[in-house]
């Protein structure tokens, strides 16, 4: 029998970080051959750079693969399987501005990049970009499985989902985020600890703590040594788990972004200097391989640590019947107790027919109902996003707990709508 085959389309590929991981997990999965991974970014330099390094490692590999390289989209969807897109815009330099006019206006928060203000005006520029990849894909391969790595995953995935035709799928690697935190209490490797958590992205409640080979409940250990462990280590995360019995993912700043009390883990922000430090080194690493001047990494022929579309793509393609750990999609009761029309997190089951929530039963009705102060905050941010309406997205940040006057809500809104203003178009 031969073997199945597909064309895989990366947007936004000349992200470096998110490209070498997928460039990774198809080298590790060893079942892509006779694929077609088209690499798109309107980045011309950046585009190149990452064509020619997937060139590299899938020669290296014998993974048989070929790869394409263009910048215009409609080009690259025409016949595709799977879309995934890790595309932002000017995304370093509107964060920025995302999360110094709220604070500059007396709002406490800690990344604003998935809640509070900052994570309405991601919400506000991103999703007219992803709408147009949305339509693309409904024109030219409406059978194609779409992956959204970029942020704010759940908003993003909710306006697609209710408006469009498109299948959609978030994919975070937060639930692993967790995982190390609750390793380095329990004195564990990640590699024998697994997780099931549900809830939203970036802020599940984690069910069961196991061990991978034995399926010991490790939750009481955690319990046992985390009570003795050093208080400084992800305060606002433990105080969750102790006020309401359960981790919740992922870590202080991502978890913060969505309560009104989150800055008590921290008002750092985002670190921009270290990341466009970390870009430029990874910039370098990649030229010097190219250049042959520098070995190969021998991680780039492993599994990355990081989102599972890889994984999501083989099970589809080979009808693999595969566990996914999370998995960002439409509720529609795999959480009961959360609204049906909210993008929730969960395990998913994926095949041949697709992807399939896992229901891990309703959450503890505290956890629940912590979520539900966030629900209809981002429902309201997609419903401001995809009309264009500066008056709903007015509603979003006065639904917003991070929000603490409406005066300062009106002043962020005016100035951070001019800021965006040449980004928010209406989707429909």
């Amino acid at each position: 029998m031969s073997q199945p085959t597909a064309k895989i389309v990366l947007i936004g590929a000349g992200s470096a970080a998110f490209t070498v991981s997928l460039l990774q997990d198809l080298i590790a999965e060893a079942d892509f051959a006779g694929c077609t991974v088209t690499l798109v970014d309107t980045n011309v330099e950046a585009l190149n750079r990452m064509a020619d390094l997937a060139t590299h490692l899938f020669a290296k590999a014998n993974a048989g693969i070929t790869v394409e390289r263009t910048t215009d989209r409609r080009a690259a969807l025409d016949g595709a399987s799977f879309v995934v897109n890790a595309a932002a815009i000017d995304r370093n330099r509107l964060w920025q501005h995302d999360f110094a006019v709220p604070k500059k206006h007396g709002i406490r928060h800690t990344l604003g990049e998935n809640g509070g203000p900052g994570g309405l005006f991601f919400t506000l520029r991103t999703m007219p970009l992803v709408f147009d990849i949305a339509r693309d894909i409904e024109d030219l391969c409406p059978d194609a499985q779409f992956i959204n790595l970029s942020n704010p995953e759940s908003r993003l995935v909710l306006g697609v989902s209710k408006y469009t035709k498109v299948k959609a799928l978030g994919l975070c690697h937060g639930i692993f985020l967790a995982r190390w935190f609750i390793c380095q209490i329990l004195g564990r490797p990640e590699a024998e600890v697994e997780l099931t958590a549900h809830g939203l992205n970036h802020f599940q409640w984690v069910k069961e703590i196991r061990d991978k080979t034995t399926g010991e409940d490790l939750y009481p250990r955690l319990r046992e040594l985390e009570a003795k462990h050093d208080p400084s280590f992800t305060p606002l995360v433990r105080t969750l788990f102790r006020a309401f019995g359960f981790w919740p993912t992922c870590s202080d700043d991502h978890t913060g972004e969505y309560l009104a009390y989150g800055w008590e883990g921290g008002e750092h922000g985002f670190d921009f200097a270290g990341d466009e430090k970390g870009r430029i080194g990874f910039r370098e690493l990649i030229d010097g391989v190219l250049a042959g001047t520098t070995p190969t990494p021998e991680d780039w022929f492993k599994h990355s640590w990081g989102e599972r579309a890889v994984e999501v793509m083989g099970a589809i393609l080979h009808n693999r019947h595969r566990f996914i750990e999370s998995g960002v999609l439409i509720n529609r009761g795999a959480i009961p107790n959360l609204p049906s029309e909210l993008a929730v997190e969960v395990p998913l089951s994926v095949d041949a027919t697709g992807v399939h929530p896992i229901n891990l039963g309703p959450l503890p009705d505290g956890c629940a109902k912590l979520l539900l102060q966030q629900a209809g905050v981002q429902q309201m941010a997609v419903e401001a996003a995809v009309h264009a309406s500066k008056d709903l997205a007015l509603q979003a940040l006065l639904l917003d707990p991070v929000i603490n006057s409406t005066t300062a809500a009106k002043a962020i809104l005016d100035e951070l709508w001019e800021i965006n203003a040449e980004y928010i178009r209406p989707c429909l």
